[in-house]
C-alpha cells in the first residue's frame, strides 16, 4: 500500500506562493493552493477592463497594474529566469525611457511574463489543486492537523503543514495565534502602499516617443506605456498607461477616494507630460502593501538552537507546520519572493513537519 503523501496548504497565489507549491510538489508533496483573489500573480497581476469607444463600440483592455516587470541578479534565479524564457513564459524588454527620468541602472533590463503578469504563477500551479475567491481569515491546529477557515466555514483541513505566502503584515494576522514572535516582528517591516492609475487615451507624438518614464519630482513615481510592453498587442491611435504614485503620496492619500485620486494622478500626468490627454477611460487601484520599506528586525535569541528557521529568506517550524514566505524576508521584490518561496521550499522538504531537527535562527 502506498503511504500517503504529505499534505500542505499554501495560503497565496503569487510568485512566492507559487513557486513554493511548485517546489513542493515537485518534491512529493500534496499542495493545495488558496487565494482571495479571482486569479493568481498577486502583485504580479494585469486587470481586464471594458469601457465605450467614441463610435459606441465595446473595447476590452489590459493593464498590468502591479509590477511593471523585473531583474534577475542572483545565479539561481538568473537560470530560473531563463528556463522560463525558453518556455515561452518571459521576454525581456528594453524599454525606450523618456528624457529627463531618474532611471535606474538596470532599467533597460527587465524581464516581463508574456503576454500578462500572471502568465508564470498560472504555469506554475498548472496541475495543481487551485482554490480561488477564496479568503483565509484563520488557521486552527488539532490533533488531526491544520484547518483553513474564513468568513464563517471551513475552507480546507487536516493538512499537515500551512504556507502563509503574502506580504508580512497580512501574514502577522494569522501566524499570531501561533507564533507571536514572528507576528511581532511582521508588523515591524515596514510596507509602503501604492496608488495606481490606469487608462487609455488618445496617443500624441510627444507619447510615442518613449516606453516608460520615472519622473524626478511630484507625486508619480514612474509611467508605463502598457501597450509597448513585449506580448501586449498595441491599438492604432491610442495610449494605455499604467501611473504608479510614488509611496509617500499613496501613503497621504490612502485612505482618499478612488475618484479624489484618480483626478489628482490625471492631472498630476498632464503637468509631468506638459500636455492634456483626451482620455476614453481611467480608473485606479490601491494597493495596500505594494513595497518593502524596512528589512526585518532580528529575534532576540539569535543563535539559539531551534526547529524554527529564520536565518535566511523564510520562517519555519518544523515541530508544528507553520511557514512563512514573503518578498520582505527574501530581499524585496520579485526576486526577493521567489527566493524566500526556494528557502522555504527546502526548509520543509529537509525538515518535514513534525521534525525536531534543531538548527539555528
Amino acid at each position: 500500500m502506498t503511504p500517503a503523501r504529505t499534505r500542505v496548504a499554501v495560503v497565496g497565489a503569487g510568485i512566492g506562493g507559487a513557486a513554493c507549491a511548485r517546489w513542493m510538489a515537485d518534491a512529493g508533496l500534496a499542495v493545495e493552493v488558496f487565494d482571495k483573489s479571482r486569479g493568481v500573480g498577486g502583485r504580479m497581476s494585469t486587470r481586464r477592463a471594458t469601457w465605450i469607444a467614441t463610435d459606441g463600440t465595446e473595447r476590452l483592455s489590459h493593464f498590468d497594474h502591479g509590477a511593471t516587470g523585473f531583474t534577475a541578479h542572483a545565479p539561481e534565479f538568473i537560470r530560473f529566469v531563463e528556463q522560463a524564457a525558453g518556455d515561452g513564459l518571459l521576454s525581456r524588454w528594453a524599454p525606450r525611457v523618456a528624457p529627463n527620468s531618474d532611471a535606474p541602472p538596470d532599467a533597460s533590463g527587465l524581464w516581463v511574463p508574456t503576454p500578462d503578469m500572471p502568465t508564470l504563477s498560472r504555469a506554475l500551479l498548472a496541475d495543481l489543486p487551485l482554490h480561488t475567491g477564496c479568503t483565509v481569515e484563520a488557521l486552527r491546529r488539532t490533533n488531526a492537523g491544520w484547518t483553513l477557515e474564513g468568513r464563517g466555514s471551513t475552507i480546507g483541513e487536516a493538512f499537515a503543514a500551512v504556507v502563509v505566502a503574502m506580504p508580512l503584515p497580512q501574514a502577522a494576522v494569522l501566524v499570531r495565534p501561533h507564533q507571536a514572535e514572528w507576528a511581532q516582528r511582521a508588523e515591524a517591516v515596514g510596507m509602503l502602499p501604492g496608488w495606481v492609475l490606469m487608462g487609455v487615451s488618445d496617443e500624441s507624438a510627444a507619447t510615442s516617443e518613449w516606453d516608460l518614464a520615472w519622473p524626478v519630482s511630484g507625486p508619480v513615481a514612474s509611467v508605463v506605456r502598457n501597450d509597448a510592453k513585449p506580448g501586449r498587442e498595441p491599438v492604432r491611435g491610442l495610449a494605455h498607461w499604467v501611473v504608479h504614485a510614488t509611496p509617500e503620496w499613496s501613503q497621504t492619500h490612502l485612505e482618499s477616494p478612488a475618484a479624489e485620486v484618480q483626478a489628482a494622478l490625471q492631472g498630476a500626468l498632464t503637468a509631468w507630460l506638459g500636455h492634456s490627454l483626451a482620455w476614453h477611460h481611467a480608473v485606479v487601484h490601491r494597493w495596500r502593501y505594494a513595497s518593502v520599506h524596512a528589512s526585518v528586525p532580528r529575534p532576540a535569541h539569535a543563535g539559539a538552537p531551534s526547529a524554527v528557521v529564520t536565518k535566511d529568506g523564510c520562517w519555519w517550524d518544523s515541530r508544528t507546520g507553520l511557514g512563512v514566505s514573503a518578498d520582505a524576508l527574501g530581499g524585496a521584490g520579485v526576486e526577493g519572493a521567489w527566493y524566500s518561496a526556494r528557502a522555504l521550499a527546502d526548509h520543509i522538504t529537509d525538515q518535514p513537519p513534525g521534525s525536531q531537527t534543531p538548527c539555528y535562527a
